[in-house]
């Protein structure tokens, strides 16, 4: 839901974007007149796959779900976005279209920024641009390793993939709630919501983890790495 902006500016706010430090005073006060904040309840979709890439994403509280619409109904979950992390799929450069949906899993908070804008610093300011470039091969090399990894290992191997990607990329923290739905840690994963509950029960029953509904504790961090580099 649009609202009035809470955030006083881009320069000042504590979860920008780290590669706006590029932009000149005067360059951060274009993105604030060109941009507006929403919040989002949990479920609620903040992006379409499909819809127009007329503004960037970023998030000033709360995590969301970055996935693909595939065929008949399932989805694949690409990754977990946090705050102060750029959301601009490929289709801004390409169709001008979203090729992938978000949606909030906890209560968000959302900065939207033209899409022209970011086009128009880019062509600007070469510093900037060269961050933007990074940021979008780093994601893509990301997905790459992803995709390989499942296409290679075991469900066991991949289920391990994800609890440490939560562990070490979301949350920082080897004990953390779980957002994702037994079904959503399957699309993740690319595997059936009745084998993440088997998998998960054969890991806490050997003691690497600990879990329920809603926690995940790592108890042998090492024997979890192992399993995810053996897949």
């Amino acid at each position: 839901m649009a609202g009035l902006n809470l955030i006083k500016s881009c320069e000042s706010c504590s979860c920008r974007w780290m590669n706006f430090r590029h932009l000149t005073k005067n360059e951060l006060q274009l993105l604030n007149l060109n941009r507006y904040e929403a919040t989002f309840k949990p479920g609620e979709i903040m992006v379409k796959q499909g819809s127009p890439t007329s503004n960037a994403l970023f998030m000033s509280a709360g995590l969301s779900k970055i996935y693909i619409e595939g065929s008949r109904g399932k989805n694949f979950i690409l990754g977990i976005a946090s705050p102060g992390k750029l959301i601009l799929g490929p289709g801004a450069y390409v169709n001008s279209r979203h090729s992938y949906s978000v949606a909030a899993i906890t209560a968000v908070n959302a900065c939207f920024i033209s899409v022209d804008i970011f086009k128009q610093l880019t062509k600007e300011n070469s510093a900037f641009a060269e961050s933007l470039i990074e940021d979008i091969s780093i994601k893509a090399l990301e997905t790459h390793n992803r995709m390989v990894n499942l296409v290679q290992k075991r469900m066991s191997g991949r289920l391990a993939d994800a609890l440490l990607y939560f562990a070490d990329d979301v949350f920082k923290s080897d004990n953390y709630d779980m957002i994702l739905s037994r079904q959503d840690l399957g699309d993740m994963t690319s595997m059936a919501k009745e084998c993440v509950v088997r998998i998960l029960k054969e890991f806490e029953e050997s003691g690497v983890v600990y879990s329920n509904s809603s926690t995940i504790k790592i108890l042998d961090k090492e024997k979890l790495v192992q399993i995810s580099e053996n897949g």
